[in-house]
């Protein structure tokens, strides 16, 4: 703010000529005198203010307006330097102009139209998001690292098709299929696939047995489950592929836990039990099988060989019958011949005497003392 040095000399003489110094000034104060007026009434005094900041534009002239040009022109080269941009490989550009769906640009350097004409966002299309139901994973709630587990008793209880209760903890992974209908039809993707997760489980849950479920069926459920996930994120067309669903803990509630457990490990003890058996079924009935097959190839062997023996026999029989009626005197001979000839083969040992021997002795042999076509010595009964 300025002095208005007239009014203040004016005010000074009708006060009785005293100097009244300007605060701004560290000048000494000098007496009154009206010689010097009109010297002062000519002064104009400097501004002493608080200077403007970044110094003012005092010392600065632009002839003809050209700064200004000059600093518009700059910013708007900066303006649209700005619209450069760089997609990730694992990323897909989407870009909208004034709010509405313009394109889509894969990875590499790209250029649009900076805000507020286009916007550009960038979500990750190969990255592999998961959700969980029943339970959170503390600081861990989007990756696949498990640390301290926290329940969700109320997304966790479930009924079962035969009306039992059930707690079922289980995690879904997926990621983006379309970033368009992802970015843009869905406002809360997590609270979707999270939601559309648990109604797609009970639903499942609810056709299955608790038998089922809590044993021998997880497979099952779990695939009956990412294809019913599947079809709601569809019917939403949230752009969101389901990878897997994943049963992570599925058991009764706390107070019938040790009832269920004592039930299924009778049911693991029957399982046992039964496959034991079955084991030693498989194990015994093939060998008695072979046994009976050997048995039988035995006796059909045995059946075959008397059969054939005994029609060779008849065929001997037969032919020495049409040699008989030529000859029988002759055959009688040979005959008896042969017979004799069988029956010495068969004796170890044998005594021949001629007719004058054995006419003087005793045809008698001491059969019970003879061992392996030896005599042995008589025992003395003295």
């Amino acid at each position: 703010m300025s002095w208005d040095w007239d009014k203040l000399s004016e005010k000074k003489r009708r006060q009785g000529g005293k100097v009244i110094q300007d605060p701004q000034d560290n000048e000494p104060d000098e007496p009154f005198n009206e010689e010097q007026e009109p010297r002062r009434r000519n002064f104009k005094p400097q501004n002493r203010g608080p200077k403007p900041p970044f110094g003012g534009f005092e010392g600065l002239h632009f002839p003809n307006g050209r700064g200004v040009v000059f600093v518009l022109l700059t910013g708007l080269l900066i303006w649209l330097l700005s619209g450069i941009y760089i997609v990730n490989p694992d990323e897909q550009g989407i870009v909208l102009r004034f709010g509405r769906y313009n394109r889509t640009v894969d990875a590499g350097p790209h250029y649009a139209w900076p805000a507020p004409l286009e916007t550009v966002y960038k979500p990750k299309v190969t990255q592999v998001l998961r959700s969980e139901v029943g339970f959170r994973s503390v600081g861990q709630s989007t990756t696949f690292q498990q640390g301290q587990v926290r329940t969700m008793p109320e997304e966790a209880s479930m009924l079962t098709g035969d009306e039992n209760i059930v707690n079922v903890q289980f995690s879904v992974q997926y990621k983006i299929s379309d970033p368009v209908e992802y970015l843009f039809n869905v406002v809360d993707q997590p609270a979707l696939v999270r939601n559309a997760a648990e109604a797609a489980m009970r639903e499942v849950i609810g056709n299955s047995q608790i038998d089922s479920a809590i044993t021998d069926g997880k497979l099952k459920i779990q695939s009956d489950a990412t294809a019913l996930l599947q079809q709601i994120l569809n019917r939403y067309k949230a752009g969101i592929l389901i990878i897997a669903v994943q049963l992570q803990d599925v058991h009764p509630p706390k107070d019938v836990i040790d009832a269920f457990k004592d039930v299924a490990s009778a049911r693991e003890d029957k399982s046992r039990i039964i496959n034991e058996a079955e084991a030693y079924r498989n194990e015994l009935l093939p060998k008695a099988r072979g046994q009976a097959a050997a048995i039988r190839n035995e006796a059909e062997a045995y059946a075959a060989q008397r059969i054939q023996g005994a029609r060779g026999e008849a065929e001997r029989f037969s032919q020495l019958l049409v040699e008989y009626k030529k000859a029988p005197k002759v055959l009688e001979q040979r005959l008896y011949y042969e017979s004799m000839e069988d029956i010495l083969k068969r004796s170890d040992e044998k005594v021949l005497l001629d007719q004058g021997a054995a006419e003087r002795v005793l045809p008698y042999l001491p059969l019970p003392n003879m061992q392996n076509g030896k005599l042995l010595p008589s025992i003395d009964k003295n």
